[in-house]
Formats: C-alpha cells, structure tokens, sequence
C-alpha cells in the first residue's frame, strides 16, 4: 500500500477536487465518500470504488486487488476528506449511469431543490419506502454534493435517482403509463389520503416557491397534505417522506 506524505499528492489533490468542484467530479466520473460504514455499504451494494484512503496505522478492510488504496498521517486524511472532522477512510466511487428503461411503478419528482441535506434525505426515505426512482428536475442540488451524500446515508448506493427536463418527465411518465400529480397548496388540491397513489409519480417543490406552473400544467391533478390552521408549509424533506408514506401503503 502507497503511503502518501504531502497535501500536493496527486491522490490528496484529486480527492479534494472531486469534493469541492462540480464540473471537476463531473469530468472525473467520481463522487467522494467518508467512513467505514459507508466503505462497506458502497461494498455490499456494488458500488465500483476507485480509490481508498486509509488513516496510517488504522484497520484496513480486504478490498478487491483492482481497488486502488493509500495510506496517510491522520491529518492528512483529514484535509482530504469532505467532513473535515471524519476519521476516514476517505474514498472515490465512480459516478454509476442510471437507466430510464426500467420498469416503475412509484417515483417522487423533485424540482429545483436546492438544499442538498434536503436531497440527500429525500432519497434516503425513498429507498426506506420502496420508491423506485427519484426524478430530479431543474436546478437541484448536485446528487454527488458530499453533503448530499451524507444526507442519503449510504441509500445514494441502492437508490434509482434520474435526471430530466420537464419535458423529458412528461414524455417519460407517458412512456411508463404513470399518472403524475403535483403537490400544491391550492384550493383544487385534494387530500393526499384519498388519492389513489400505489402506482404513481408525486412531483414536489421548494419550500418557498412550490413547483413551476409549467411542471404543474403536466400534472393530472394536484394534493396537498392536510395540516392544521397554524401551519403554513412542511420542510420540502419532510413533506417528500409524508407523500413516499402514504405512496408506500
């Protein structure tokens, strides 16, 4: 195993990169992870990891021989890491490509949320309740944001998550045959509870702003979860897991 020695290792650098800049990942095809849970998570879900980053003297896992690995002082582990605190490891995952072919009966629709704890949670309690794909739609956080994937805690691996236009969408729940309803606070909106959700897309917006009226006007109708008169609006995440609840029963 490679011991690395100095912040200017090409190793330490990449690793960095891949963290902080977005069209770095993006060219790269990597995203960053931190931990050992989530080592054996990206392990036990077939995620393809690149490189791993070990703290000098720490246990090491037994990897796959094609699994690049290096060790490091505990402060430089640190510097590389995206959790700045984290005891490591420190590893790289390559970006998987997602399939729209596939066969889906439950989705939740995204758009333009741009919290990336809100995403990274939106998909853990997908993957929690069974919903085969989260949509993305618009200027969402970055999926492989490293505080997304904290957020997912570990579900980035087992989660369906696609990407597209609205367009796209329309043309995709056509293709799938889903109904695809808007989450909305509107007078026309009907209870979530006496929708007919077991197959079907719910698309959801930011917490300010709701979902776009041309997201909206692909919609075949529109829900809304019933609060009392004292509140305005749930957190976007809390308001996805409501609906993925009550999709799931």
């Amino acid at each position: 195993m490679e011991k690395i020695s100095s912040r200017k290792n090409r190793i330490i650098c990449h690793m960095r990169a891949v963290a902080s800049d977005p069209a770095y990942r993006s060219e790269a095809g990597q995203f960053i992870c931190d931990g050992e849970k989530t080592l054996r998570e990206a392990i036990e879900y077939g995620a393809e990891i690149v490189q791993v980053l070990w703290r000098e003297g720490a246990h090491t896992e037994e990897l796959p021989a094609e699994i690049e690995q290096y060790c490091a002082p505990a402060d430089l582990v640190e510097y590389a890491s995206p959790l700045k605190s984290g005891p490591g490891p420190v590893f790289t995952v390559k970006i998987p490509q997602q399939s729209r072919d596939e066969r889906i009966m439950r989705a939740i629709v995204i758009e333009t949320l741009q919290d990336p704890g809100n995403v990274g949670t939106i998909i853990r309690s997908a993957n929690a309740f069974d919903i085969d794909a989260v949509i993305m739609v618009g200027a969402c956080a970055d999926l492989y944001n490293p505080k997304t994937v904290r957020a997912s805690m570990g579900a980035i691996f087992r989660q369906r998550v696609l990407k597209m236009s609205i367009k796209e969408l329309d043309e995709f729940t056509r293709r799938q045959c889903l109904p695809l309803f808007g989450a909305a606070l509107s007078d026309k909106a009907a209870d979530i509870r006496n929708a007919e959700l077991h197959r079907s897309a719910v698309a959801i917006g930011s917490e300010g702003r709701g979902l776009s009226r041309e997201l909206l006007n692909i919609c075949g109708g529109e829900l809304i979860i019933p609060m009392n008169s004292h509140s305005e609006s749930l957190n976007a995440a809390i308001a996805a897991s409501v609906i993925m609840w009550e999709m799931s029963r």
